[in-house]
């Protein structure tokens, strides 16, 4: 991944890293969500409330987040801004898929929909902390 221009803050860390970080941290934290909700009995037998869909796609979310923020960088004059924008915008959108598993999974209860709802939280929460306010001006 190409490293950001003079326009980035010099005490910025660079964004390969921040992004590393945003998907081990959402992982991390995620991964710790399905141990205390399984522990508790939300939603039995509801396959995506388990370790492997979580893992990887809390990565993929981080990741994604990751190549946004890299493709807004030179395009816009405020990435931040923009950056925090679109991701509140995929946050909200993010939110549908989980909502029709209510009714195309038959294990799926609304507690583990808001669970999973959550995780997406938890994603986007890291995702914007690692990339725009970890070593900014913000």
């Amino acid at each position: 991944m190409a490293e950001l221009s003079a326009a980035e803050p010099s005490n910025r860390p660079s964004l390969l890293l921040r992004g590393g970080v945003a998907a081990a941290a959402a992982v991390l934290l995620n991964a710790a969500v399905v141990v205390a909700v399984g522990a508790a009995g939300v939603a039995p037998g509801f396959q995506p409330l388990t370790i492997p869909p979580v893992a990887f796609l809390s990565a993929v979310g981080a990741a994604g987040a990751t190549g946004v923020y890299w493709l807004l960088h030179g395009r816009v004059d405020d990435v931040d801004r923009t950056f925090t924008r679109v991701a509140a915008a995929v946050l909200v959108l993010s939110f549908l898929p989980d909502v029709g598993l209510l009714f195309a999974d038959p294990a799926a209860t609304v507690a583990g929909v808001v669970v999973l709802m959550l995780m997406h939280v938890v994603v986007a929460a890291v995702s914007l902390g690692a990339l725009v306010y970890w070593g900014g001006d913000r």
